[in-house]
């Protein structure tokens, strides 16, 4: 239908917006012509775009009163028939209820956090929490019409920021290497800084790569407790933008993360991955496009639980079983 209007509703956070594109992607495969117009958070709207699926992307942050209400004015004037918020908060949920979209699909109690916030929603879907968030958040398209709930992604990467990070690496020396991602979003679902620094020690000297550390604002201390650790092998700590990131993932020989947004960036990348899980189930929350390795003590726990020290089970999960998986990628490349 070539006047269709679809508002997407995905405001954060890196790795949920990274599993939400299989969805949106079934929207586009289904309605070729139709306008989808996803709305996210400024931090996010060069990922947004990368994925090519949204035909404009609308910012805002829900924390300043000015942009909230602009961003509803424009929604109001945009007249949209169905929005689905894939994120399920109240924040989300609030800004298609009060823009008077006709149909407003979200998911139902069962699945989310915030109590009331199905109450906006005109279409409340029903979802099978045990599988994967990229599959669950397809069942919301496929309730908007799509034919089916995943369709193909393929990230674009600009010319630009692959020259930019690949100037810093030569700068260090570095042509082949690994990422190492010590941090997310709790510290309990991320492997010690310890363990990937004498990872990196092992990397350094028996698969003669070098290491280059990729850490978010905030995690400053897990950075320096890997070089600490890292016995003289002298990983390289790097930052840069959304772009340049994307472009150090995709080039490297591997990445080792644990559940955290850079790990579901690499993911969707295609670049080889050792994820090292603890107490967030991989079968929900892992690498949905099977780009590497999974790594998680089989007595580990599912429990969600927000802490700010690792989780046990991640201790089970040992320096040589994290390099033995970094060899069979290796030889599997």
């Amino acid at each position: 239908m070539a006047d269709q209007k679809f508002l997407v509703m995905r405001l954060g956070s890196l790795g949920d917006i990274v599993h939400a594109f299989p969805a949106v992607a079934a929207l586009r495969e289904s309605f070729a012509n139709a306008e989808i117009i996803w709305v996210t958070h400024p931090k996010w709207q060069a990922l947004v775009r990368s994925s090519n699926l949204a035909n404009d992307i609308w910012t805002v942050d829900t924390r300043d009163w000015t942009a909230l209400r602009g961003i509803l004015a424009r929604i109001r004037r945009h007249h949209f028939e169905t929005a689905i918020d894939y994120q399920g908060l109240w924040k989300s949920a609030s800004i298609p209820f009060l823009t008077r979209v006709a149909k407003r699909i979200g998911f139902s109690s069962d699945t989310i956090r915030e109590a009331g916030v199905p109450l906006f929603y005109t279409d409340r879907v029903r979802v099978n929490p045990a599988t994967h968030m990229a599959e669950q958040n397809g069942e919301l398209s496929v309730r908007a019409g799509a034919a089916s709930r995943t369709g193909s992604v393929t990230l674009a990467i600009s010319s630009e920021d692959q020259a930019s990070t690949r100037r810093r690496l030569e700068a260090h020396g570095i042509a082949e290497y690994v990422v190492l991602s010590p941090g997310g979003g709790w510290r309990s679902k991320c492997w010690p800084a310890e363990r990937f620094g004498k990872l990196a020690s092992r990397i350094s000297q028996e698969l003669k790569l070098h290491c280059v550390i990729n850490a978010g604002p905030g995690e400053e201390d897990l950075v320096r407790g890997v070089i600490a650790a890292a016995e003289g092998s002298q990983p390289v700590a790097y930052s840069g933008n959304l772009g340049e990131l994307m472009a150090l993932l995709k080039n490297a020989c591997a990445v080792v993360a644990g559940d955290t947004g850079p790990l579901h960036l690499a993911d969707a990348l295609r670049a080889p991955v050792a994820a090292i899980f603890g107490p967030t189930d991989p079968a929900r929350n892992g690498p949905y496009w099977h780009s590497g390795v999974v790594l998680r003590w089989e007595g580990a726990e599912t429990t969600y639980k927000r802490g700010s020290v690792p989780d046990r089970s991640l201790l089970h999960v040992s320096v040589d079983e994290v390099l033995s998986a970094l060899r069979g990628l290796r030889g599997s490349a």
